[in-house]
């Protein structure tokens, strides 16, 4: 494997076996060793294998004489594939190495064991390397591979997060790969909290397709979430580039119609027609009837709207102010509508008001003079019908 081939290299960049003279070898040891040390250099890894042998069968090895063929059969044996060897081999060399060295070999023999499925070993080689002090990448991942075979996902989960927790506390980025341990033994274990909690971390740390997927197709399960939300994940999954489907496209425009944001339904369709979802096919004919019908609305609601406004204006409520400065915002006069909406909220009596200031902050990442104050506007978004979890993640993507 890829780990065991890097320890062949790293023990010759070690400079175990860079010259028998400074290594104190008899000749008879160190020139067959520096000739296996050759041949491995070049790839012969049979070859270099003998000669490293050769070497052992020397008599009256002295103790150093012994480290330095054990390391090379070591590292000959890895090379080609005689893992038996190997593996006495780099057990006779921690046996008389410590600090650094004995993590190092100890990594080395736990990956070894666990390539032959002896979990026992490859667990008790494993503890010998974190108490030499050796806390590398593949230790972490031997560790999870170690407790995923043994069924702890307890286990993983609790040394995932804390690493989680640790790169946070520190002002670091997790590790990917600790975000994806933790939330793979989270749902595992049934810890749907936890394991939502985790995908949102990799969605603001590393925001990929695949993790935008498995967010957005859960939210909407999730307890109590409020169906006039889904316009809303449709959105996200439009601006991550995770809406794809031809339908999605028709169902996401239909609703911006229903919702009275008919711009935003047209631009939604020229993004089907763009993507090739929309315009093609036996139902062509409807996707282009929806086109003109978001074209009709759109162009009433601009003779309108100025009158819609002055109208909202006189309510008791502000409700009808946030709904047309969110028409505003939709037909890209977006400073207009975060004023009406900014009125609407500061008149009060909302039948929602998370909704509208949700709405804000949304309007407030388009704005180049408001952009600023997107951020404490959607992190004050609270909520527990998904309106909290939609305001999070469009800090994470940006304008919509």
């Amino acid at each position: 494997m890829t780990t065991l081939r890097k320890l062949s290299l790293a023990l010759l960049a070690a400079g175990w076996l860079v010259s028998a003279q400074a290594q104190g070898l008899r000749a008879e040891v160190g020139k067959p060793l520096q000739q296996a040390a050759e041949l491995l250099k070049a790839g012969k890894a049979k070859e270099a294998l003998a000669k490293a042998k050769e070497a052992e069968n020397v008599p009256n090895r002295t103790p150093a004489e012994q480290l330095t063929i054990d390391r090379m059969k070591a590292a000959a044996a890895q090379r080609a594939g005689d893992m038996a060897t190997a593996v006495q081999s780099l057990e006779a060399v921690a046996g008389k190495v410590s600090g650094a060295e004995l993590g190092q070999i100890a990594e080395q023999l736990a990956s070894a064991y666990a390539q032959q499925r002896n979990n026992a070993k490859a667990g008790e080689w494993l503890q010998k390397a974190v108490a030499a002090g050796n806390n590398s990448a593949t230790v972490k991942q031997l560790q999870s591979y170690l407790q995923s075979a043994s069924g702890d996902y307890a286990a993983i989960a609790k040394e995932a997060g804390a690493a989680v927790a640790a790169a946070e506390q520190a002002g670091r980025k997790p590790e990917e790969g600790d975000l994806l341990r933790l939330a793979d033994a989270q749902q595992r274990t049934s810890n749907t909290a936890g394991y939502v909690n985790s995908l949102e971390k990799l969605l603001q740390y590393y925001p990929k397709k695949d993790y935008w997927n498995a967010y957005l197709s859960r939210l909407p399960r999730k307890a109590g979430f409020g169906d006039r939300y889904l316009i809303d994940v449709m959105r996200l999954k439009l601006a991550t580039g995770t809406l794809t489907k031809t339908e999605d496209f028709m169902e996401l425009a239909q609703l911006s119609l229903q919702a009275g944001l008919p711009s935003e339904a047209r631009r939604i369709i020229e993004q089907g027609y763009k993507a090739g979802a929309l315009g093609t096919g036996a139902e062509a004919a409807r996707h282009q009837r929806l086109k003109d019908l978001a074209l009709k609305q759109e162009a009433e609601q601009k003779a309108a709207i100025a009158g819609q406004a002055a109208e909202a204006a006189t309510q008791k409520t502000g409700d009808d102010l946030v709904k047309t400065g969110s028409a505003y915002v939709a037909m890209g006069e977006v400073d207009q509508g975060i004023a009406l909406i900014e009125k609407g909220i500061a008149k009060g009596g909302l039948k929602r008001p998370e909704d509208a200031k949700l709405r804000l902050g949304m309007a407030q990442l388009q704005s180049a003079k408001a952009k600023g104050a997107a951020a404490q506007t959607l992190r004050g978004v609270k909520g527990t019908d998904g309106v909290a979890e939609i305001a999070r993640l469009w800090l994470v993507v940006g304008a919509p």
